[in-house]
C-alpha cells in the first residue's frame, strides 16, 4: 500500500518533529488553530479520515459514533488516559484506540512532586505575594510550610508513575510510603515494584488516615470518579494535602474547595480538573492550593516521544501488523 493515500487527521498541533513525521508518510490533515474540535466537526473528521491522531481535549461521546458513512479505523490517542473516548461505542464502530504508555512516567511524576514542594512550602502564595509587591523582607515566622523530609506519603494507584513518585519520594526526602491499588494485576509482579520501604494498605480510607500527603495517579474509570469526595477527604488529617496529577474527575471539585475553604485539609496542588479546561470559582479564589494548566507531560522531549509513539501505532496499523498499544 502508498501510504501516501491513508488519510491522517491530527486534531491539535503537534511537536514539529511529530508533524514533519507524519506528514512524510500519509496524506496528512492538521488543526493548525490548535482549538478543540466540537463534536460536529469530529463527526465530519470520521468521515474524512482513515486514521485520527486525538488528544484529551477530543470528548469522543457515544452520539459521535453514531454518524453514517464512517471512514476511520485507528483512534490514535497522544497520551495514556482513554476516559475521554466512549470505548465500547468505537468498538462497535469498527474503530481501533490505541494510548502512549511509559513515555509520560518520569516528567508526570515530577510535576507532582514538584506540586508537593509548591502547596506545602507555600512557593505559588510565596510568588503572589511578592510579584504583589507586598513583601517587606525575612520575618522568622513569615510564610512558614511544612517539609517533605519523614513525611508519610499516600499513593492511590500504583502504576508506572505511582511507583515513579514512591521512588522520588523516598529516595530524595526519606518519605514513607504507603500505597492503595485495587484489583490491580500489576502488583504481584517483583519487575514493578516501588521503592522497598512501600507497604500496602488494604483500604483508601487507612491510606487517607495515615498521610501527610495524598498524591492520585489511579485512571480514570467508572469506579474511580469523585474517588476523592465530602465523604473520603474526611478521612484525612486535617494538616494533610491533596496531590492531583492523574484525572480531574477523580475529585469531586466542589467537596474539596469546600474542605479547603474550611480548612479542613491543610492544601491542594492540581495539574488536572474534573470539568477541563474549567476551573471553579472557588479553587481560583484559595490560596491554599496551587493550580497548574494540565502539564504533567509537558515536556519538549515527553511530548515529542508521545507523538512518536503515536505514529508507531499509526505505521503498524498501517503495515496489517498489532497494535503496540492497543486498547480496545
Amino acid at each position: 500500500m502508498n501510504t501516501k493515500d491513508v488519510r491522517v487527521v491530527v486534531t491539535r498541533k503537534m511537536p514539529a518533529a511529530v508533524e514533519a513525521e507524519i506528514a512524510e508518510r500519509y496524506d496528512a490533515l492538521f488543526n493548525r488553530t490548535d482549538v478543540a474540535l466540537t463534536p460536529e466537526q469530529l463527526v465530519q473528521v470520521l468521515q474524512q479520515a482513515d486514521i485520527v491522531v486525538t488528544t484529551v481535549t477530543d470528548k469522543w461521546h457515544p452520539g459521535i459514533f453514531d454518524t453514517t458513512s464512517i471512514r476511520t479505523k485507528l483512534l490514535a490517542n497522544v497520551g495514556v488516559g482513554v476516559n475521554h473516548i466512549a470505548l465500547e461505542s468505537a468498538r462497535r464502530a469498527g474503530i481501533a484506540v490505541s494510548n502512549t504508555p511509559d513515555v509520560v512516567t518520569d516528567d508526570t511524576a515530577d510535576v507532582a512532586i514538584g506540586l508537593m514542594l509548591m502547596i506545602m512550602r507555600r512557593l505559588g502564595e510565596g510568588e503572589r505575594h511578592l510579584r504583589s509587591g507586598a513583601w517587606g523582607g525575612l520575618r522568622p515566622t513569615f510564610m512558614l510550610g511544612r517539609t517533605l523530609r519523614g513525611k508519610t506519603l499516600g499513593i492511590v494507584g500504583y502504576g508506572r508513575i505511582g511507583r515513579a513518585v514512591a521512588r522520588i519520594a523516598h529516595e530524595a526526602f526519606g518519605m514513607k510510603i504507603l500505597w492503595h491499588a485495587p484489583r490491580d494485576p500489576r502488583i504481584d509482579d517483583p519487575a514493578t515494584a516501588g521503592p522497598a520501604n512501600a507497604e500496602r494498605v488494604s483500604t483508601l480510607e487507612e491510606l487517607l488516615r495515615g498521610s501527610d500527603v495524598v498524591s492520585l495517579h489511579c485512571p480514570a474509570t467508572n469506579e474511580t470518579r469523585h474517588l476523592i469526595n465530602e465523604q473520603t477527604l474526611s478521612f484525612m488529617p486535617e494538616h494533610a494535602y491533596l496531590i492531583n496529577t492523574a484525572r480531574g474527575d477523580v475529585v469531586h471539585e466542589a467537596a474539596l474547595a469546600s474542605a479547603l475553604k474550611e480548612r479542613r485539609i491543610a492544601g491542594a496542588g492540581l495539574d488536572v480538573y474534573e470539568f477541563e479546561p474549567s476551573v471553579s470559582a472557588e479553587l481560583m479564589e484559595l490560596e491554599n492550593v496551587v493550580l497548574v494548566p494540565h502539564l504533567g507531560s509537558a515536556t519538549i522531549e515527553t511530548r515529542t516521544n508521545m507523538g512518536m509513539r503515536a505514529l508507531r501505532n499509526v505505521d503498524a496499523f498501517v503495515a496489517g501488523e498489532g497494535l503496540p498499544d492497543r486498547v480496545v
